[in-house]
């Protein structure tokens, strides 16, 4: 009888984290690599959040919580959500979990059954898919293209809706490709579920701040308050206020969903860390006037980026509406011979070239679902950022 569970043969590890886990192994073995693979700010978390943990670590708030959640948090996390985007919640409709990861995977471990559909969009999230399966479901893509800004039409979603449909997962602005949906676009998404009321839809809105140019941010059930009851509005404090390692994700929707989240959290985790949550009350209570500039460096960073990548031979990259990221189309360079021999004849095998002889780490896009491309973070310092990009221009010069 074998030992490991047949569930766990239905998924793989996250390439994103193999990406930066073997840029750093080659960086401590001595060799030059510049890694592009991290999914995080590369600047600190503002000194106010850092003072309200200290605040919290000396005031004794160092044991067990609620197992989703403070009430302060889940009270700040309501002021944010009417605040940011109109909608009203109460606590008892939010949940906290450690990181937006939990968020999402402990919904779909409520909510899934076998033979279960969840529709998600290409290029997405290297985890969604596998959290799908985990939890017992079949993931459904639907693929939009390059041309069309890396978003799906409202077509294409409702071709892809079954009765089977459980789940739409919806993350605009987008990991990978930094696309973000017009408020107009979202409608016409939207205006296809609401004819459709067995699917629910799952928003991840991590990158809700994070957002560029006159492009303004706008949710599923914000859009559509039709939606209000079939929509879990998923976010955390991770991207915009620099808390990747805190952990702390936040949802909102149904009481009923929300407590039947609790229940599979109760038996995995618990409570996130109760410092952590003390940091996010504050991180969302406090100034915000930091997330201006700091939107502001990454656009000086995206338009260098994509300045750049666009100068290399064979590959387009277009300019994303938000997140860190771009996601270059490199069409142009497949089926072409690097100077060692290798043949171009996948995006993960240029990723693996790309490292091996210019020392450049990006994530390969058949991790995120649509080929042939790759990611590129651009959360680094401009020195990087020109030297990777001067890398990869001479790397796609020398193929023939």
């Amino acid at each position: 009888m074998p030992f490991l569970s047949d569930t766990l043969a239905r998924v793989k590890p996250s390439p994103t984290i193999a990406v930066s886990n073997l840029a750093a192994e080659l960086k401590r073995q001595g060799k030059d690599v510049i890694g592009l693979g991290a999914g995080e700010p590369d600047f600190d978390t503002p000194e106010n959040i850092k003072d309200a943990a200290k605040a919290a670590m000396d005031a004794g708030k160092t044991k067990y919580t609620g197992v989703d959640g403070i009430p302060e948090l889940k009270e700040a996390i309501c002021a944010k959500y009417k605040r940011d985007n109109g909608l009203d919640y109460t606590p008892a409709q939010v949940s906290v979990g450690t990181g937006g990861k939990q968020i999402l995977y402990n919904a779909l471990m409520a909510t899934l059954n076998p033979g279960d559909e969840v529709i998600i969009p290409a290029p997405y999230w290297v985890s969604y898919p596998d959290m799908v399966l985990l939890a017992g479901g079949e993931p459904v893509f639907v693929e939009g293209p390059s041309q069309n800004g890396y978003k799906i039409t409202p077509e294409d979603l409702e071709a892809a809706i079954t009765p089977k449909t459980k789940w739409f997962i919806f993350n605009s602005p987008s990991n990978p490709t930094g696309a973000g949906y017009t408020a107009e676009e979202l409608k016409g998404l939207t205006d296809v579920l609401m004819k459709h009321p067995h699917v629910w839809v799952m928003t991840d809105d991590m990158y809700e701040h994070l957002v560029y140019d006159d492009f303004e941010f706008a949710t599923p059930a914000q859009v559509e308050p039709g939606l209000y009851d079939r929509t879990l509005t998923c976010n955390g404090v991770s991207k915009a206020y620099a808390m990747t390692g805190w952990r702390i994700g936040y949802a909102a929707g149904p009481e009923e969903l929300i407590k039947a989240m609790r229940k599979v959290q109760s038996q995995s985790t618990s409570n996130p860390c109760s410092i952590s949550q003390w940091a996010a009350v504050e991180a969302l209570n406090g100034p915000q006037d930091y997330l201006a500039p700091n939107n502001e460096l990454f656009v000086r960073r995206r338009n260098l980026v994509v300045d750049m990548l666009n100068q290399a031979e064979g590959i387009t990259c277009p300019t994303p509406e938000g997140a860190f990221y771009v996601y270059p189309s490199i069409h142009g360079c497949m089926g072409k011979t690097t100077p060692a021999g290798t043949v171009i004849d996948t995006d993960e095998t240029f990723a693996k070239a790309l490292l091996e002889e210019e020392g450049v780490a990006v994530v390969f896009g058949g991790a995120f679902g649509l080929s042939p491309a790759f990611r590129v973070s651009y959360a680094t310092s401009d020195e990087n950022l020109k030297e990777a990009c001067t890398r990869i221009q001479d790397f796609c010069a020398s193929l023939s």
